[in-house]
């Protein structure tokens, strides 16, 4: 039995359905109703037989204790309302010595962009919306040393940390800020920040601004940082014929 918390459209739900074949069960679930009928059509469509979506929260799981052998969750965790509740549930139904592996993207995800952002809110001196962006990244996109002590308070012993990152290009701000990603995942927050009498005026310079950096550059990237935490509901050895789960 596998979970995939917070699955979103169904990565990596449905791959590990499929690599784990008809002698496993995976759930998915995430509160995004939309999200869990479009997955639940891909696995229709795709005629899978031991993968179901489930609409609700990580941090009220529908499962019984030690009901899984795996629980993972792609850049699902920055969107939880409790980190520390829904981490707590994975540790109440994930049997001992299964895995946890989650990955999330760091603070300094599009650092490119918010570099800009915050000097062109200096610069026209909105010091509070700075502040604001400041409270966005942090509620998205949780410090690292955060999520690794909630993963100890809630019980889960950390085996392995790995960083890695990749750049998504784009011809110039224009294409940026057309682009699906941005549109539909990212604009809505952004705007947010400002009050409604500075929006396109300070929409209109940033734009301008990564506009030009992509002219003498020939495109402009987004860096996306993101750190794997592979770890597991460890088991403790009082002696050498007891054991006890942690």
């Amino acid at each position: 039995m596998a979970l995939d918390i917070s699955c979103g459209l169904g990565f990596p739900l449905i791959e590990l359905a499929n690599r784990l074949g008809n002698s496993s069960k995976v759930f998915g679930i995430d509160p995004w109703k939309k999200a869990t009928e479009r997955v639940n059509l891909k696995i229709k469509t795709l005629d899978i037989k031991n993968a179901e979506v489930i609409n609700g929260v990580a941090e009220k799981l529908p499962f019984d204790n030690n009901y899984f052998e795996l629980v993972v969750s792609n850049n699902g965790v920055n969107n939880l309302n409790s980190m520390k509740l829904a981490f707590s549930e994975c540790y109440r139904v994930i049997k001992s010595g299964a895995q946890f592996v989650i990955t999330f993207n760091l603070k300094d995800t599009m650092i490119e962009f918010y570099d800009i952002f915050f000097d062109i809110l200096r610069t026209n001196r909105l010091f509070s919306e700075i502040e604001k962006m400041k409270n966005q990244i942090y509620l998205k996109r949780k410090p690292l040393s955060e999520v690794e002590s909630i993963l100890k308070e809630s019980g889960f012993t950390i085996r392995n940390i790995k960083y890695n990152k990749f750049n998504i290009s784009f011809l110039d701000g224009t294409t940026m800020f057309n682009h699906s990603l941005i549109k539909y995942w990212f604009l809505d927050g952004w705007k947010k920040i400002l009050k409604s009498e500075d929006l396109v005026r300070i929409f209109e310079q940033i734009e301008n601004r990564i506009n030009d950096i992509a002219k003498k550059k020939g495109e402009f990237y987004l860096t996306i940082p993101y750190i794997t935490i592979d770890s597991i509901k460890e088991c403790v050895i009082l002696n050498s014929n007891i054991k006890l789960f942690k």
